[in-house]
């Protein structure tokens, strides 16, 4: 079987509907989906090209296993998950895609941070900081300082911390007017100010709660620039900025934007939108004897077992 470039065009649209279908519905909205594409795309490997070409599919491959991982990672399956995104890896070492690696070690990354393992996902960033400057992208090293920033965060180390969270929009700047690959397209200044508010939001957690000052109005205009087609984005964001006011003892716009953020989260098949609530239980159980408070815990309860 021959292989075109409309071969490799159909795979890599697909690729990127899939993607997009993930961030309104979730990983378990198309994690079936992926399964179903993944053999096609093993097909296309063995047919005849010409080396530009395998080349190009090969990361198309990659970055299909990059977006299988990362669904497994959202649907609660993490060992899946890091077989896929070591299998992307592989992939997208013979593609010489080298813009493609950062992004695979981010994501593999953020699966050690969601599983609160900052020290395996910082080795993880770092790898993909080489990477993002091999392949000159301004916009995958943003993404990747704000994720070293978080590491930091969850390690205690605040310095750290603020250093690489300084750096974030400084590459984010660098990379306006740039062509952005469908893999790093999500990261937009809604995000930066997502992660932003999430490093300080961990700060004030794990160190000192006046970091909440700078945590809210990030993750406030995060929230209010997220549309309809990333609710997930918005539901996670509204979770840590009910952390925030938790922490500060407003207990009133704690359990508002809480429960707002559960109600986004019930239409979508992620399970990092249950796992992100621990966080919230464990500020909300400080003020447990005030009743939005109680409630929250209740509601919190309730998704969890109907999730």
């Amino acid at each position: 079987m021959r292989i075109g470039q409309a071969d490799i065009d159909r795979l890599e649209g697909a690729i990127a509907a899939l993607r997009a279908r993930d961030y309104r519905e979730g990983g378990g909205s198309c994690r079936e989906l992926l399964r179903v594409l993944e053999p096609y795309g093993a097909a296309l490997r063995w047919g005849v090209m010409s080396e530009p070409l395998a080349r190009r599919l090969a990361g198309v491959v990659a970055d299909l296993h990059n977006l299988r991982g990362w669904t497994e990672f959202d649907s609660g399956r993490p060992v899946r998950a890091e077989r896929h995104f070591r299998r992307a890896l592989e992939l997208a070492t013979e593609a010489g895609a080298d813009d493609l690696l950062a992004n695979i070690r981010y994501r593999l990354g953020r699966m050690y941070l969601h599983h609160r393992t900052p020290a395996e996902a910082l080795e993880q960033f770092r790898q993909g900081q080489l990477a993002a400057r091999r392949g000159g992208r301004p916009l995958s090293q943003a993404i990747l300082s704000a994720n070293e920033a978080w590491a930091y965060a969850l390690l205690g180390d605040v310095r750290q911390a603020l250093d690489k969270l300084s750096l974030a929009p400084e590459q984010f700047a660098d990379s306006v007017g740039d062509a952005v690959p469908s893999w790093s397209a999500f990261f937009t200044a809604n995000d930066l100010a997502a992660m932003i508010g999430t490093v300080r939001t961990e700060l004030a957690r794990l160190v000192d709660v006046r970091h909440c000052r700078e945590a809210i109005p990030a993750l406030t205009e995060a929230i209010d620039g997220y549309g309809p087609d990333m609710p997930r984005s918005r539901s996670l964001t509204m979770i840590w900025l009910a952390v925030d006011h938790a922490l500060e003892g407003d207990m009133d716009r704690a359990a508002e934007v809480g429960l707002a953020a559960m109600e986004i989260a019930d239409g979508i098949r992620s399970a990092r939108t249950r796992d992100r609530l621990k966080p919230l239980s464990e500020s909300v159980r400080k003020r447990v004897g005030d009743i939005n408070a109680r409630d929250i815990l209740d509601r919190i309860a309730t998704f969890r077992a109907s999730a």
